[in-house]
C-alpha cells in the first residue's frame, strides 16, 4: 500500500511516499480502506519535532517512532479481528487515531487506540474525515471546559481557523449569541457559518467591550486571559486550547481571587464515545457543516502541510486517499 512517510524530523520536505505492507489486523484489530483523513496541529507539530513534547508524545527522541502521521480517519471497514466487535466489515466510519496512521492507503489499529463512530450516509468520507480532531477539540473546549448555557453571548477568536469554524456552529448550536473574531478577507466567510456579529481584530480590540461576554474562546492562542479579562462578564469564563503547567497555576490562581474563570485545555484530554456522537448527531441535523478550504491528494500532502505552515488556511485541508 501506500504512505507518506518520514524518517526524520524536519519540514514537509522529508516525506516521501512510499510503498509499504499492508497490515494485517490482529484480534483487537480492525483495518480501514481510508478514503480521506485531514490536517491538523498536532501533525505538524510531529513533522517538525517542535515543541520538544511532540516528540514525547511521537515516542521519538531523536526520530519519530511512528513513521506514518495522521489522526483524523473516514474509510470503509475491510476486516475486523476475532476480538472487535464495534464495527463490521462494509462499515463507513469516521474519528480519532490515537497512534497517528490516518495518511496511508489503509489504517489498522487496536480498539483501545481510537474513537470512532459510524459515518452517517448524508456527508461525504472528505466532509468526515475534516470533523474528528478540530470538532472534538472545539466541542471538549465550549461544552465542558466552558459550560456552555443557551442565551450567552459567546466569543470565538480564530473564528476562521480549523477549531473556530466547528466552535461557532457548535455555540449556535447551543442557543448562543456568537461572535466570531478573524481578519479582514475572512469576514464574509465567518459571517456565513452562522455569527450573529463578525469583528474585524485589525479594525477593532474585542477586548475593549467591557464586561460584554459570558464565555471566550480563544481557539487560536493569540489572547491570554490578562487581555480578555476586562472583556468577560462578572462572571465569565476564558477558554483556550493552550496549555502548560505556568497557566495550569494561574487557573487555580485565578479561581481562587476572583469570581471568573480561566481554563486552559490540558493537550491529554481525548474526545470519548459520546462526543463523537454528538458530533455526528450535529452532522446529521445540519446543525455543523464542516469548512474545507483545500482538498488535496495523498501525494500533495507535503504542499498540504506547508500551506497549513503558513498560518492562512480557512476551516479545514483534507487529504483524498
Amino acid at each position: 500500500m501506500k504512505a507518506m512517510v518520514y524518517d526524520n524530523y524536519g519540514s514537509p520536505d522529508v516525506l516521501e511516499l512510499r510503498e509499504i505492507e499492508k497490515p494485517t489486523p490482529k484480534d483487537d484489530e480492525v483495518l480501514i480502506k481510508v478514503h480521506a483523513a485531514s490536517v491538523n496541529a498536532i501533525e505538524y507539530r510531529f513533522l517538525l519535532g517542535t515543541p520538544f513534547l511532540a516528540r514525547i508524545v511521537a515516542g521519538g527522541l531523536l526520530k519519530p517512532k511512528r513513521k506514518v502521521l495522521g489522526v483524523d480517519v473516514a474509510g470503509r471497514v475491510e476486516a475486523v479481528g476475532v476480538n472487535f466487535k464495534q464495527f463490521q466489515p462494509g462499515d463507513e466510519v469516521f474519528g480519532l487515531s490515537f497512534i497517528n496512521g490516518a495518511f496511508a492507503e489503509y489504517f489498522c489499529a487496536p480498539e483501545a487506540q481510537i474513537q470512532m463512530v459510524l459515518k452517517p450516509a448524508s456527508i461525504s468520507f472528505e466532509e468526515a474525515a475534516a470533523v474528528p480532531c478540530s470538532a472534538s477539540t472545539a466541542l471538549i473546549c465550549l461544552r465542558d471546559f466552558g459550560q456552555i448555557q443557551p442565551g450567552q453571548k459567546v466569543l470565538i477568536n480564530g473564528a476562521s481557523g480549523a477549531v473556530g469554524t466547528f466552535a461557532v456552529q457548535i455555540a449556535k448550536a447551543y442557543g448562543t449569541e456568537v461572535t466570531g473574531v478573524c481578519s479582514t478577507k475572512n469576514l464574509d466567510m465567518v459571517h456565513s457559518i452562522g455569527t450573529d456579529r463578525v469583528i474585524d481584530y485589525t479594525q477593532e480590540n474585542f477586548a475593549q467591550n467591557e464586561g460584554h461576554y459570558d464565555l471566550i474562546y480563544d481557539a487560536v492562542r493569540k489572547r491570554s486571559f490578562s487581555d480578555c479579562r476586562r472583556a468577560l462578564s462578572p462572571q465569565g469564563t476564558y477558554v483556550t486550547t493552550a496549555w502548560s503547567p505556568l497557566l495550569a497555576l494561574q487557573e487555580k490562581w485565578i479561581s481562587m481571587t476572583g469570581s471568573q474563570k480561566m481554563v486552559p485545555m490540558n493537550p491529554m484530554d481525548r474526545p470519548d464515545e459520546k462526543d463523537m456522537l454528538e458530533l455526528k448527531e450535529l452532522l446529521e441535523t445540519g446543525k455543523v457543516t464542516p469548512y474545507i478550504d483545500r482538498r488535496y491528494t495523498l501525494s500533495e500532502l507535503p504542499e498540504a502541510l506547508r500551506h497549513y505552515g503558513t498560518g492562512h488556511a480557512r476551516g479545514k485541508i483534507v487529504i483524498t486517499i
